[in-house]
């Protein structure tokens, strides 16, 4: 049984999924048995609707947004990093009650995608005014990309009509991700603010400069002591396995008795019956947790404009200034090299300071150029003394 209830109803709510779709909505029963019945009833009025748009399908050759999208998810979707299922779905349902779940795909040109665009930069950031408008990037990924997807496999692989849309055109530009990187002060600062168990794996990330969530997935089986190694998964469900140095060694050595199978825990401050926390004891690290140190860590050691992701790039420029582009390519994973090229102004740093070191070494008596100048200067002066 699906049902249960939203926080703060009085009703069950279903949430259940036919055929790649979802269907969601409010029992309107108070108590959970009732609410089963009425799922159940949803349930089959849904296949009763799901073959019925395959007969119009199959008769018009039209198809409708709603069942492109149920369609692609079920093909598409759902296959593409489970982790992030539930921001795929939101997305997808935010496409929907924008576009409307009957509306054809040949009605969907360029006017209708202009006007979603538009629709999604003047929304904020997660609904809060306070935290402003939602980025280029976010409009791309959660509207823009999403669509082109949908219909570009609607066209291509299941060969329906499909509206004349140029998604180049609705493509946003996006500013050059930045490279922050922090100094060693800023870091032993920021260290300094984190509470034990989360200090851990801050000091990790800024090691080995895997994600977030490479980090709070970390099992000991996937860490060998032995060889000196030990394997994450990133994007896309890729995995990397990565080096230890000394420091990455002792430091998940010293961990390695807290959980059997966590790398990374924290000791509860105190008992929290509703998550099944009991003061003392060591749990996995959660991402709101991870999230939430290292927002009140930054400011408390009056360190600017760092977030955590910035820990991974602190880690890649300190590793490219002693090796090169591929090694930081290999320990971010990184499928193409031109992603990993933003870190290069790590190099050209290097080698203007490497530049201006010869520079200043050189006396102006040594300097070949200086003294060519010098001797001109002085030639011309003599010249106008006669």
């Amino acid at each position: 049984m699906s049902v249960y209830k939203r926080k703060g109803a009085d009703t069950y709510s279903y949430d259940f999924w036919v055929q790649g779709r979802r269907f969601t909505g409010d029992t309107g029963a108070t108590s959970k048995r009732e609410a089963g019945t009425v799922e159940g009833q949803r349930k089959d009025e849904a296949k009763a609707q799901l073959r019925l748009d395959k007969a119009a399908l199959s008769t018009a050759g039209d198809m409708t947004f709603e069942i492109a999208y149920s369609r692609w998810w079920d093909e598409v979707g759902r296959h593409n990093n489970p982790r992030g299922h539930e921001t795929t779905l939101r997305n997808l349902d935010w496409l929907v009650s924008r576009l409307g779940a009957s509306r054809l795909l040949t009605l969907i040109d360029d006017n209708v995608v202009a006007s979603l665009v538009a629709k999604r930069r003047g929304e904020h950031i997660q609904g809060n005014k306070k935290l402003g408008l939602v980025s280029a990037a976010t409009v791309n990924r959660t509207c823009t990309q999403p669509l082109r997807e949908i219909i570009l496999r609607a066209k291509k692989v299941w060969k329906v009509p499909v509206g004349d849309v140029s998604f180049g055109l609705h493509i946003l530009p996006e500013p050059q991700e930045r490279v922050r990187e922090a100094s060693v002060d800023e870091e032993q600062a920021i260290m300094e603010q984190l509470e034990r168990g989360y200090d851990v794996a801050i000091q990790f990330a800024f090691l080995t400069g895997c994600r977030r969530m490479e980090i709070l997935a970390l099992e000991w089986p996937h860490v060998d002591f032995f060889s000196r190694r030990f394997t994450v998964t990133g994007k896309g469900q890729k995995s990397r396995t990565i080096p230890m140095s000394q420091a990455i060694f002792d430091l998940l050595w010293a961990e390695k008795n807290h959980h059997p199978e966590k790398v990374f825990t924290f000791i509860a401050k105190r008992t929290k019956k509703w998550l099944g926390y009991v003061k003392g004891k060591r749990y996995p690290l959660t991402e709101s947790g991870l999230k939430s140190s290292m927002r009140r860590a930054v400011p408390n050691a009056s360190v600017k404009d760092f977030r955590f992701h910035d820990t991974r790039h602190t880690a890649a420029t300190r590793t490219l200034r002693t090796s090169n582009l591929r090694v930081v390519q290999r320990l971010l994973g990184h499928a193409n090299v031109e992603t990993t090229a933003k870190y290069a102004h790590a190099m050209d740093e290097d080698i203007r300071a490497a530049l201006d070191a010869v520079s200043d070494a050189v006396s102006p008596t040594q300097n070949p150029a200086k003294k060519r100048f010098t001797h001109r200067k002085t030639l011309r002066m003599n010249d106008k003394t006669d």
